[in-house]
Formats: C-alpha cells, sequence, structure tokens
C-alpha cells in the first residue's frame, strides 16, 4: 500500500477512486502487469477474472499496472476481460515506478504484495494458473 497510499484509482468505466479507501480492507494487493497488445496477457486475464471472482471477498484486491500504448487501449482492455479491480492511471509516475521497484521485465507479470507492500511473490501468475483459488490465497497470507 506504500506506493499506493494517497493515490487515486482508475475503474474500468474511467472513473477514479481513492486507493487509501479502495484498499482499506484489502490484506493482500496484487499488481496485474498487463497490456492489451499481448498474446500471454490475453491468454492469462480470463483466468486471472475467474480467480478474482472467488478470492475478492476474502480481503483481495488487484490493480492493473497497463503497458497499453493508450488510455483508451488500457480502458477498453478493462471493459472487455478484467474483472472489476482497480488500475494505475496510464503512462503514470506510478507505473513506472511500480515496473522498477518489482523488477517487472516481462509480461504478464502478477506480483503479489501485503498490504504494507511487502512482496510475497513476484511469481502470482503461476499460483493463479496452477492451484486452487482459496488455497492460493490461504498460501499468501501465511
Amino acid at each position: 500500500m506504500d506506493s499506493l497510499a494517497g493515490q487515486q484509482l482508475v475503474k474500468a468505466d474511467g472513473t477514479s477512486v481513492n486507493a487509501d479507501e479502495a484498499l482499506a480492507d484489502k490484506e493482500l494487493v496484487l499488481y496485474y502487469f498487463s497490456a492489451h497488445w499481448c498474446p500471454p496477457c490475453r491468454q492469462f486475464t480470463p483466468m486471472l477474472k475467474d480467480f478474482y471472482e472467488e478470492v475478492s471477498d476474502e480481503g483481495v484486491e488487484i490493480v492493473f499496472v497497463s503497458s497499453d500504448r493508450s488510455k483508451e487501449d488500457m480502458l477498453s482492455y478493462m471493459k472487455e476481460s478484467h474483472g472489476d479491480w482497480l488500475a494505475i492511471e496510464h503512462n503514470s509516475n506510478l507505473t513506472n515506478s511500480l515496473n522498477e521497484k518489482y523488477e517487472v521485465d516481462g509480461i504478464p507479470t502478477l506480483v503479489v504484495c501485503k498490504k504494507d507492500g511487502t512482496v510475497i511473490t513476484k511469481d502470482g501468475r503461476d499460483h493463479v494458473m496452477s492451484k486452487q483459488p482459496a488455497q492460493a490465497v490461504k498460501d499468501w497470507k501465511n
């Protein structure tokens, strides 16, 4: 949460929400680095959406960090494929700092963090693909 404190997050309808309020009751924040133009991302995103629908009431929030070419591409991707999760403002300083902080060198990448910003795993994608959602969340919380 440290990186997101005081920030505005974007919803799929283009409106903004205060990150502190949106994440107040969340234990885990999953940063999803992805883009509309990326074929592996387009394969993984529907799996992540199903995963999120199962665990969103267990203190888990996904925050999309877009590598899309435009804000319009990002919002269209969110409306078309994503779950009801939030996103970092397109092409913002925060996007760049999160890419650096978590050393993202390819997409899709799912970084699982505690609310305070402590990294649990940078390989959340494998957990989402290989485990039952409830088990993955339980493992991350322990």
